[in-house]
């Protein structure tokens, strides 16, 4: 039974994904044909995506090193702040990014003050910038779990026999990790949808995500919107096909889980790095708390149940998303991983309208809006969490399974002796990263919710509309503060005990 829980897992998936995208189709009546203007749509994707990937990977590396290298007061609290952008809610952080690269942000009020031209956040440039701010920290991550991985008895054996580090052990994992990371990223901007809405600055810097919002929301035409879906799944395959076909095995074996001691590096240039690094994520986000403080006064009192049943649909959105990852990552192979990838390459406005037409002959949709919304949250996250679950679980197979088959150990004590304790650190940083995500999700709950199931971040979208700014910006710095706290507590429960 265990053995099929990967399989069964992944056929979940699957069908979550198929039978909404079934419904747009058949309600479609067919496919269309692309204009000019979606094909315009689908070259920017391409190119702003890959452009976004490399950047942020690129930036990564060295960051990634001076952490996994340097110990200082203020690490774990740099390592959290790492993982801030990636989970903040969209809107929230683009109003940050805006406060300090708009029009009337702080570096055109520096800019003014030396006399020199502003410069503009909108277009091609502004969505790059922004998917860099979302996902560099992401990257970092990723790349510092593979850092940490490398076994320090391997770094004791070069020091000792005077070789390159870089050379002998930190490339081949590079070798490993970075492509992984390039395609999850790669992914992350081919659907990005709210940074292309407020900062893509008209039809030269349009995503295909949001050509099929265009479709559906003012022209109803899902004709169209099933098509650009259609050519937004086939995107994605091909970048996960490129993934499966480039990642290496781990060659650098096993070792005693001791602290890793670093000798090599200059300490100025890592702590350049971290402080630029630092210094990028901290200013938007030092900007949300500014304006976000004096509106917290002025939150209706539906705001806090709005916050409550965020809370609730997170926990649930990450228990599924958790069953999923690990049902996948410990008894699903190949096959079963790449379907954990595919919800990257399909819209949640999608799939939000496929289950809508679904569940609209047999449930009335607002009374299924928060568990239908925990359930899409769970989908979405799930590639984030095998992705960064696999590699940690393939590694303590590699290095202990044969110890493992000789002890008889199978089922939940193999899991219990042999998986977990290995994989606790990048379990706990998925949870988080799920329950974060969740959190400041504004998607499938804008078709489903009714006045009585708002989330916050509906409830968010609600009041700036109705031109509460202020409210609004109390409602962000809440949304900020749930969301990071949730992904505090699972992160650092997986780190607890373990050296970081």
């Amino acid at each position: 039974m265990a053995r099929s829980a990967g399989p069964v897992a992944a056929l979940v998936v699957l069908a979550l994904i198929a039978i909404p995208v079934g419904a747009v189709i058949r309600t479609a009546g067919g496919i269309a044909g692309l204009g000019a203007a979606d094909w315009a749509a689908l070259r920017f994707t391409v190119w702003q995506a890959l452009v976004s990937a490399a950047l942020s990977v690129g930036l990564a590396i060295p960051v990634a090193r001076a952490l996994a290298r340097r110990r200082f007061r203020g690490r774990s609290a740099l390592i959290t702040l790492l993982g801030a952008p990636f989970v903040l809610p969209v809107i929230v952080a683009v109003m940050g990014l805006l406060a300090i690269f708009g029009r009337a942000g702080l570096v055109n009020t520096v800019l003014g003050g030396l006399g020199l031209p502003p410069v503009s956040i909108y277009g091609a440039h502004g969505v790059i910038l922004a998917h860099v701010f979302f996902n560099l920290p992401l990257a970092v991550r990723m790349l510092l779990h593979g850092w940490l991985a490398i076994p320090a008895e391997r770094f004791r054996v070069a020091a000792q026999l005077g070789q390159p580090v870089g050379r002998l052990l930190e490339w081949p994992m590079l070798r490993r990790a970075v492509p992984g990371a390039f395609a999850v990223i790669f992914l992350v901007c081919t659907t990005s949808f709210a940074v292309a809405l407020i900062l893509g600055g008209g039809p030269q810097a349009t995503t295909l995500e949001l050509a099929i919002y265009q479709a559906v929301r003012f022209e109803f035409d899902l004709r169209g919107a099933a098509s650009l879906a259609l050519v937004q799944l086939g995107v994605c395959a091909v970048a996960l096909g490129a993934l499966l076909l480039v990642d290496v095995p781990d060659a650098l074996g096993a070792g005693l889980d001791r602290t890793v001691a670093r000798w090599d590096g200059a300490v100025s240039r890592d702590a350049a790095m971290l402080a630029a690094a630092a210094l990028f994520l901290a200013l938007p986000m030092g900007a949300i708390l500014l304006s976000g403080v004096p509106g917290l006064a002025q939150m209706p009192g539906s705001v806090l149940l709005a916050a409550l049943r965020s809370l609730a649909v997170a926990l649930l959105s990450t228990g599924l998303c958790m069953a999923l990852a690990l049902a996948i990552v410990t008894h699903g192979r190949g096959w079963s991983r790449a379907v954990a990838v595919v919800p990257l390459s399909v819209t949640a406005l999608v799939l939000g309208t496929g289950l809508f037409i679904v569940v609209f002959p047999f449930v009335r949709p607002a009374s299924v809006a928060l568990p239908v919304t925990a359930l899409m949250n769970a989908l979405f996250a799930l590639p984030f969490a095998v992705r960064i679950l696999a590699a940690a679980r393939d590694d303590a197979e590699a290095q202990f399974g044969r110890l493992a088959d000789g002890l008889a150990l199978r089922g939940w004590a193999r899991m219990r002796v042999l998986i977990l304790p290995r994989i606790r650190r990048p379990l706990g940083f998925a949870a988080g990263l799920a329950a974060a995500l969740s959190m400041g999700d504004l998607g499938v709950i804008t078709l489903f919710a009714s006045g009585g199931q708002e989330t916050l971040p509906l409830a968010m979208f609600r009041l700036m509309g109705a031109y509460q700014t202020e409210a609004a910006s109390g409602a962000a710095l809440l949304l900020v503060t749930l969301s990071l706290g949730l992904f505090w507590l699972f992160d650092r429960g997986g780190r607890i005990g373990a050296e970081t």
